[in-house]
């Protein structure tokens, strides 16, 4: 899996090309690819009553607080709805993701003659919670303000050290912290614009496993190369005979972390009575991360370490950039009469602009470049509230949502992605004038899952993802 282009650890562009390649193995660092539950590495989990209905029309809603999040422009409808009160929203997801590999033909390079060994079939169940935090006030009759506070992105993966993809992932854990103000400004009785500022902490862990009898072998035949010397290659091949086997590998891990910031644009037009039409818009977050590349070495490597000076296995700082996408929301409410509302929602995000993962060292050079080529995507929901009587609202709603991953080729061990089907049903209920529960639960249905990604240094995972995903959420909000 790395050094592949190398030389000997006395040439100093040769060790260059082992530190890029080390890194590169190691550091799917921003590739953020992984089990998430929504297109790509998105997480629309930020409210438990618009998971009740696919959260569908969730731009035009603002059913609770969380619209500061969805629409900042709908603090005015909530502020209306509340008699000009305060709320609080408190929400917390219970995401149950389950994934079943099974192998069909995954393969170590060619020119190593070899074959890897490794768990070909396994499965695993991931829970995750996510939690969301909400708060709206008025200011005056005109002015509302706004804070959320909630997790956009994130996603966990977890693959055992000896399963047959190792060498591209086995673990990842991606978590976002993302802190929200906001303002809302009734232009007229129809019309209310919102806009805010997001905060974004962003931070990763990555792991996977080095082929150690193939980083052995191409340091060896470097040497070789530079010195007319056998004797390094001779050391490996009688220490490693095999490559490609999990009791010889050795361990990279990754991690890092940035604040960045963003912003957020939204509008509400209320054209009468039963009618409620939103768009909201929010900005791309760049991150520019710094962290830090650690490795467990395999004892049979110490020595031609030690012998070469190769620093590619010494613990080092790294940086690395993303985009996070941009994501631009239609949404519709419109009641049919006092009890039955239906709602809809199109939601367009920018993952095209996903196209490399750039990485650096520490003093700026470009190190790689590796294409990824992601696509745009739409999610597009239909739901309803049912209004059961003055306490109980029933919710309903169904979605799909595409991903942005073009073909199997494209798809990697950390993001084993496709296009996605929800189901989701809800309730709302009113404890008393000042507290209110809400409820939902949503199974997202996935087709069979093919995956053929052959990395830079030519490992190739190819089978076939079989997953599913159950979330399960709640929420209280207090008025006052």
């Amino acid at each position: 899996m790395l050094l592949f282009n190398v030389q000997q650890g006395i040439d100093m562009s040769a060790q260059h090309r082992v530190n890029r390649s080390i890194l590169l193995s190691a550091i799917s660092l921003i590739f953020l690819n992984s089990s998430a539950y929504s297109a790509g590495f998105a997480l629309i989990e930020n409210s438990a009553s618009g998971m009740g209905k696919a959260f569908a029309g969730a731009a035009a809603a603002a059913e609770d607080a969380s619209t500061v999040w969805f629409n900042p422009a709908g603090m005015t409808y909530l502020g209306k709805s509340l008699g000009d009160k305060s709320q609080l929203s408190n929400a917390l997801h219970i995401i149950s993701a389950g994934t079943k590999f099974t192998d069909k033909g995954s393969a170590a390079p060619a020119a190593l003659n070899a074959t890897m060994n490794g768990d070909k079939n396994g499965s695993n169940t991931i829970i995750s919670p996510v939690p969301n935090l909400y708060y709206v006030r008025p200011i005056n009759d005109r002015l509302h303000f706004g804070l959320s506070v909630n997790g956009p992105f994130g996603s966990k993966t977890e693959y055992e050290r000896d399963w047959i993809g190792r060498y591209h992932a086995t673990d990842t854990d991606m978590k976002t912290v993302n802190i929200n103000p906001s303002l809302s400004w009734e232009a007229s009785d129809k019309l209310s614009l919102g806009a805010g500022i997001s905060a974004q902490y962003i931070d990763i862990t990555l792991g996977k496993s080095v082929d150690s009898v193939a980083a052995c072998r191409r340091i060896a035949a470097g040497v070789a190369a530079q010195t007319n010397s056998s004797a390094l290659l001779s050391y490996c091949n009688k220490t490693y005979p095999k490559a490609s086997q999990v009791e010889k590998d050795s361990q990279a891990t990754v991690a890092g972390d940035d604040l960045s910031f963003g912003f957020n644009l939204g509008l509400l037009y209320q054209p009468t009575e039963m009618t409620r039409i939103g768009l909201s818009y929010r900005s791309k977050v760049k991150h520019d991360l710094k962290g830090r590349a650690k490795y467990e070495v395999d004892p049979g490597l110490l020595p031609v370490i030690a012998q070469t000076g190769i620093t590619a296995f010494t613990d080092k700082d790294i940086t690395a950039s993303v985009e996070l996408p941009d994501s631009l929301s239609l949404s519709l409410a419109h009641k049919v009469n006092d009890r039955l509302e239906l709602l809809g929602d199109v939601t367009w995000t920018q993952w095209s602009t996903f196209k490399e993962l750039l990485v650096n060292d520490t003093a700026g050079n470009k190190v790689t470049s590796t294409k990824e080529d992601w696509e745009d995507v739409t999610r597009i929901s239909l739901g309803a509230n049912y209004k059961y009587n003055d306490k109980l609202i029933l919710r309903t709603g169904i979605a799909f949502d595409e991903t942005p991953i073009p073909s199997a080729k494209l798809r990697t061990p950390r993001i084993p992605g496709n296009d996605r089907t929800w189901l989701s049903i809800g309730a709302g209920y009113k404890l008393n004038k000042k507290m209110s529960l809400d409820f939902g639960y949503s199974h997202i249905m996935l087709d069979e899952t093919p995956i053929d990604n052959t990395d830079e240094d030519g490992y190739t995972v190819k089978g076939l993802y079989d997953r599913r995903v159950d979330i399960f959420s709640a929420q209280f909000n207090y008025n006052f």
